[in-house]
């Protein structure tokens, strides 16, 4: 009997000495997948704001606080990363974006870096090289506003389509502006849909003319649709299975930039049924690395017939969400499409675009509310946001029973003094994008004048001020994807030439990254998993060379993504 307990405790004995071995004489109360140790974190939670360490398992937050206590939560297999005072933070959430359109950009011509109309026909022109005759040459992100020195001869500072349509006699051309609110094509593609000089203006849409009443090649709003309708059949007109892989590319093009800028979170500004149908398959094959908040982007008719069937929340482990729809209620503003209350300072006569019927808006805004679904309206111009309001409003006072709604007014760029408290009163979130502000600002002045800038152009700091809640974003491809320039326009308001527009409306750094994170969780409703590092949230953070609180203005704009991690995974490692 002693024999048997002695050899009991030697037993007992030998494993303590080789748990001890194998984890530094510490004794691990769980061991962790993956520890990030001697780090600067911002954890976004006002309980406990700042830490040193992370652990992480099956894909969420097991521990949060200093390195030293994060030494328990190593085991064996535990990889443990030693991140030398890096700053960590909760992973990017791009709270408005097209996902498949940043994908479709990276197999397209990259026009946003032209510096003139010469080289956008110059790159038209090397790209015909290469094009089989009747192939769709495709662009974006031209504007002319950028363009040194002018286009000569211009109309409304456009560029004329003759020099283009000599660079590219065998293909039609469609280059989409930089906001996507209007197209450039040429001779051929113009002459394939059959536009000439009498064909109508459609409505919600302009054919820009010269003095004789002629097409100059620019399409504005809905008069796109005349020219790419063609181009849609003859992108249909290809096998089902080519099209698929087309957008299957699309989705791990753009997946790949999102994770290179430290992205975890997309919400994905409008697909139809049909993409929605393609994305959820590619959730169904684990086959999505950033988590997808989608909007429905579609037609009255098709949603009153499909809504019902399409929400879908927190699908596929977190990485598929639908539950809001998007619409239009005017144009961008370098189009002149914006809405406004008053014509615009440079073009007396026009006022903007209203793209979408008021009437049409608010069924579609009965029908979101019905559903449980949220409404998110694009609006620029100071009268498209006020009649959005106007529209939430009504539909609100019609349910007063449906709380927390949580819709938004998507850019919210250009408000009235008086429409600006309404945000808060109402509960509607502006999702606007700090880029747009120091990549337009040079033009805003110029479209709208000072006063009318100076009262409402990208004032986050009044609508902060007010109550209102703000998300952030790039609305990429029109901007680049990358949160970090983003976070920089928030700050500093800064533009390239070393002015500052309106500093009075810039964000402090903790606000600007709230926008980024918890402001976007909260967006989608998912602020109970994201947007935060603390135990049992998902294990989405973002881990940078810079600590954005604290570096320097001219350091932010230099601050490197060093790791992406998504579900607890290194999804991105800098080499």
């Amino acid at each position: 009997m002693k024999l048997k307990k002695l050899i009991r405790l030697l037993l007992i004995n030998f494993s303590l000495i080789v748990l001890f071995q194998s984890c530094g004489g510490r004794d691990v109360k769980e061991a962790a997948d993956l520890v990030l140790a001697n780090a600067v974190v911002a954890t976004m939670d006002e309980s406990n704001p700042t830490a040193e360490a992370i652990a992480i398992k099956n894909g969420k937050i097991l521990f949060v606080g200093l390195s030293n206590d994060a030494e328990s939560f190593i085991g064996d297999s535990t990889e443990v990363i030693d991140l030398e005072g890096k700053f960590v933070m909760p992973g990017f959430i791009e709270s408005h974006a097209h996902f498949l359109g940043l994908g479709k950009s990276k197999q397209i011509l990259d026009l946003r870096e032209a510096k003139n109309w010469d080289e956008v026909i110059a790159m038209v022109a090397k790209a015909c090289e290469s094009a089989r005759p009747g192939e769709w040459i495709l662009g974006r992100g031209w504007h002319q506003e950028k363009f040194d020195p002018a286009p000569n001869p211009n109309v409304n500072g456009y560029p004329v389509h003759y020099e283009l349509s000599k660079a590219s006699k065998n293909n039609p051309v469609m280059l989409s502006h930089a906001s996507g609110h209007a197209i450039f094509v040429n001779e051929f593609a113009m002459k394939l849909a059959g536009v000439s000089k009498s064909t109508q203006d459609p409505d919600g849409g302009t054919i820009v003319r010269d003095a004789d009443g002629n097409p100059i090649g620019v399409f504005e709003e809905n008069a796109e649709n005349l020219i790419a309708k063609f181009y849609e059949e003859y992108f249909n007109n290809r096998q089902p299975e080519e099209i698929r892989n087309d957008y299957i590319n699309q989705i791990k093009l753009a997946s790949e930039e999102c994770l290179k800028k430290g992205i975890t979170s997309f919400h994905d500004a409008g697909e139809t049924f049909e993409l929605i149908d393609l994305i959820k398959q590619q959730a169904d094959s684990n086959k999505l690395a950033v988590r997808l908040n989608v909007m429905i982007g579609d037609t009255y008719d098709k949603m009153k017939e499909k809504l019902a069937d399409y929400k879908l929340i927190g699908y596929a482990n977190n990485f598929l969400t639908v539950r809001s729809i998007k619409q239009y209620i005017d144009g961008a503003l370098g189009s002149r499409g914006a809405w406004m209350i008053e014509p615009y300072s440079d073009l007396p006569t026009h006022s903007g675009s209203n793209v979408t019927p008021i009437e049409t808006l608010q069924k579609i805004s009965e029908l979101a509310i019905a559903n449980g679904f949220q409404m998110r309206i694009h609006a620029i111009g100071d009268r498209g946001n006020r009649e959005v309001l106007n529209i939430y409003e009504e539909v609100f006072k019609k349910n007063p029973a449906k709380k927390d709604l949580r819709w938004c007014i998507e850019h919210a760029q250009h408000l009235s003094a008086q429409d600006i408290p309404r945000f808060a009163k109402l509960g509607v979130i502006a999702a606007m994008q700090s880029v747009h502000c120091t990549s337009d600002a040079t033009f805003v002045p110029e479209r709208i004048g000072d006063a009318r800038a100076e009262e409402g152009a990208y004032v986050w700091k009044k609508l902060l001020n007010s109550g209102a809640i703000i998300c952030n974003g790039t609305d990429a491809p029109v901007e680049d994807v990358d949160p970090v320039k983003c976070f920089y326009s928030a700050v500093t308001r800064k533009l390239s030439d070393g002015l500052t527009f309106y500093s009075e409306q810039k964000m402090t750094r903790l606000e600007a990254l709230k926008s980024y994170t918890v402001n976007g969780a909260y967006a989608s409703f998912e602020e109970n998993i994201k947007g935060m590092l603390k135990p049992g949230m998902l294990a989405d953070i973002t881990v940078l060379s810079n600590n954005l609180l604290t570096c320097t203005d001219e350091e932010i704009l230099n601050t490197k993504v060093l790791y992406t991690i998504v579900n607890g995974k290194i999804a991105y490692k800098q080499l």
